[in-house]
């Protein structure tokens, strides 16, 4: 039973173990999801970034104070906090939101750092976006503030005042200073036709691979320090740690209902295991106990039948101690057979009287009556001692079987008297407390030692020479066919108190 027990709680161990494994990693799963998710999210913008550079640009330009506008509108605090673009030595081009630590551990080169409350991605266009370069010849994207867009001049020459006309954000060929002979790439291009400005490609846009007003010098030199070459976000990860920090409860809710299940599944099993063994353990006492009922009544009919032999043995020693012509001591040896033949039947007696079944048969009997019946029964024992016999209290009728009753108090009487010293005191008392009434029956004699009150009403066990042990024994038997509480209680100054308790009163 052991060993099955061991492996019961070694089972219900590893699969609480194997539940808690399982939840750490569904946990981990579900940050790592918020966390592909958080990402998805900077893809998103970053595409609507790309979709509003790729609209904007024009001859690979687009205006700073536009750019950023557009950056400043999509930083939110709970999600973007931070965006920035940067040109192939690091430096910011454009940027809007709070300032970026660029010097992040890990930023590169895997273009990840998860810090405190945000995420840094740089390089946005490893996740599928291409926003940092021309559509046409490869390019970069030049960001140029407005001022010094649209000067054909370049920026060593003093510009040209602007046409009157549309925004300069927006190309259009006629309102435009008129460009250099040859075309800014060096091409072979065709001429400008007048009154339609310059030819288009496909999509709408001008073919050319760097602005018309710019020399291939200024032009490498304004991709160097405006040329987007990098893209840097940073990103609040609130969604990921509130979503990570739910789900963290959950996961510890249900690891705890499994702990709780383990050690239900654990007490019923310990439960089971006691059930089972105390079924075993009543199986055998009850086979014990039918035993004993046996040998309970094989004690009892052979001590029956001994007091047959005795009493023909005390009749025999009478007619002896009364002849007349026999010796003194033949007679005195006669009278001694006689003491020994009725200490011996008294001694039956009280065992066949406690090996008897307690069937109570209960009636209304008057209390008072009972116990005067038997103080009068053991009057001459309490005057050969001078004892002082005391009977009070309250007039009760219980509900009790009058000849187990009076046979329990003859005993409790009997053992007070053989007690108490010459000269001593006895009070009877009768209370009623409530429903229910109690008994006690006090003397002033040596009194009973605490660690003897539980062992007094056990069989046989006694502290006189000459008792037998088995009038307390007996009381007690009585009691508790009826229900009732017997106890030994001191008595001060001295002496004991026997008391019964929760009699029932009669209806």
């Amino acid at each position: 039973m052991t060993r099955r027990s061991v492996l019961v709680y070694g089972l219900l161990a590893a699969v609480w173990t194997l539940v808690l494994a399982w939840q750490a990693v569904e946990h981990f799963r579900v940050r790592e999801s918020a966390q592909a998710a958080l990402i998805n999210r900077a893809k998103d913008i970053s595409n609507t970034l790309g979709l509003f550079m790729r609209s904007q640009r024009h001859f690979g330009v687009i205006s700073q104070d536009r750019l950023e506008s557009a950056l400043s509108a999509l930083v939110k605090p709970d999600e973007l906090t931070a965006v920035a673009l940067l040109n192939a030595t690091g430096e910011v081009v454009a940027s809007a939101g709070t300032p970026i630590d660029f010097e992040l551990k890990g930023l590169a080169p895997s273009g990840e750092h998860w810090g405190d409350g945000a995420v840094t991605l740089m390089n946005l266009v490893d996740l599928g976006t291409n926003i940092t370069t021309e559509a046409e010849g490869g390019r970069p994207t030049l960001v140029i503030p407005r001022s010094e867009m649209f000067n054909p001049f370049g920026t060593n020459q003093p510009s040209r005042p602007q046409p009157r006309g549309p925004d300069p954000d927006e190309f259009d060929a006629p309102n435009r200073p008129p460009p250099p002979n040859e075309p800014p790439d060096g091409t072979n291009a065709p001429p400008r036709q007048r009154g339609r400005g310059w030819p288009r490609g496909g999509d709408g846009r001008p073919p050319f691979g760097r602005p018309f007003w710019m020399s291939e010098s200024e032009y490498k030199a304004a991709i160097q320090k405006k040329g987007v070459h990098s893209f840097v976000m940073v990103l609040s990860t609130q969604a990921v740690t509130s979503a990570s920090r739910q789900d963290l409860w959950l996961r510890g809710l249900i690891a705890l209902l499994a702990a709780a299940a383990a050690a239900g599944s654990s007490l019923a099993w310990r439960n089971l295991i006691k059930s089972s063994d105390l079924q075993i353990r009543l199986v055998r006492a009850s086979e014990q106990n039918s035993h004993l009922k046996e040998m309970n009544l094989a004690a009892a009919g052979l001590a029956h039948e001994t007091r047959n032999p005795l009493n023909i043995i005390r009749g025999l020693a009478q007619m002896i101690s009364r002849q007349a012509d026999a010796p003194e001591e033949i007679r005195a040896k006669s009278r001694a057979i006689l003491d020994e033949t009725d200490r011996v039947t008294a001694q039956l007696n009280e065992f066949i009287n406690y090996s008897r079944p307690r069937e109570v048969r209960r009636t209304a009997v008057a209390l008072g009556p009972v116990v005067a019946e038997v103080v009068r029964a053991l009057q001459c024992d309490v005057e050969d001692k001078s004892i002082r016999l005391q009977v009070s209290g309250d007039a009760l009728t219980i509900d009790a079987d009058e000849p187990l009753l009076r046979q329990a108090l003859f005993n409790l009487l009997l053992n007070a008297i053989q007690a108490v010293s010459a000269g001593g005191e006895i009070h009877v008392v009768t209370r009623q407390q409530g429903p229910e009434a109690s008994l006690e029956i006090r003397d002033n004699g040596p009194g009973v030692p605490a660690e003897r009150r539980d062992e007094i009403f056990k069989p046989y066990f006694t502290t006189r020479p000459s008792g037998t042990g088995l009038g307390l024994a007996v009381a007690q038997q009585i009691a508790l066919a009826h229900g009732w509480d017997i106890a030994c209680l001191p008595h001060e100054p001295r002496g004991a108190i026997f008391r019964i308790a929760h009699l029932k009163l009669a209806g």
